[in-house]
């Protein structure tokens, strides 16, 4: 029978409370909610982290696994407030803390074949539990811009990119991925699809071309968009063109409070 000391449970004399402490890139199965289909499984990267109070030398890693473990065959997004709940509790802490990565797979179909297929998109939850739970909700969504200067300046062609815009939102209530995806996408000079025939390549490259957008334009539409959804109270919206013709990326973002407005 081991009978050791427990180094973690010391006393610590130096009066500094760590912020954050815990296992960080925790590659686990988890199952979310799916718009389609009910509910969708997928691999996460978890980050987990308890605050420690200033008078405890170390955490007890081993017991982040150990409430891991109970929820991953559970729908993860609503159970969150129990899990981060059951994390404080078993590490004694005030403050619990958790940020889940993933990718969420949509079935897309091209916008004239109609032919369909998977597309991912890296998604992510990050949730807090100290006296108040809060959960924000965020999407990477790679799209397509058209350079509005380029198109206006020459004879022929416009020069595009890919991008990516990365949302972050706080809600009261629920709202789908797909819905911030959707969001995201329809302010883009075009959609990016993972599957494509000549004449959707047509159809894009012509759509592109009629809708040229700046980092600019992408931020202020989505902006304009989540403003106008109640269930939204606060979003920080990125937008990054990885330029075609330029050894440097584009680059714009906007906060938003709604008790604050631009932060």
């Amino acid at each position: 029978m081991l009978n050791k000391k427990d180094i973690q449970s010391l006393p610590d004399d130096r009066k500094i409370t760590i912020d954050k402490v815990g296992v960080r890139n925790v590659r686990y199965p988890i199952t979310v909610e799916d718009r389609s289909n009910g509910i969708q499984n997928t691999v996460a990267d978890l980050d987990i982290f308890v605050e420690l109070p200033h008078h405890h030398r170390g955490t007890h890693m081993s017991r982040f696994l150990e409430v891991l473990n109970k929820y991953h065959k559970e729908t993860f997004i609503k159970n969150l407030p129990d899990f981060l709940e059951e994390v404080k509790c078993a590490l004694n802490a005030d403050a619990a803390y958790t940020l889940i990565r993933f990718p969420y797979f949509i079935r897309k179909q091209a916008p004239v074949s109609g032919i369909a297929s998977i597309q991912s998109y890296n998604c992510f939850f990050e949730a807090s539990l100290q006296q108040d739970y809060i959960l924000k909700i965020g999407v990477e969504v790679p799209i397509t811009t058209v350079c509005p200067c380029s198109k206006e300046i020459s004879d022929h062609g416009a020069h595009n990119q890919r991008s990516l815009v990365i949302l972050e939102v706080y809600s009261t209530e629920f709202i789908w991925l797909e819905e911030l995806i959707e969001k995201i996408e329809s302010t883009a000079s075009s959609e990016i699809y993972p599957l494509l025939k000549r004449v959707d390549e047509k159809y894009i490259t012509e759509k592109g071309y009629e809708n040229p957008a700046f980092v600019e334009d992408i931020v202020r539409e989505i902006t304009l968009l989540l403003k106008k959804d109640n269930r939204i109270t606060s979003f920080k919206v990125e937008s990054e063109n990885y330029e075609s013709i330029h050894n440097h990326n584009a680059y714009a973002c906007v906060k938003w409070c709604k008790s604050k407005g631009r932060k």
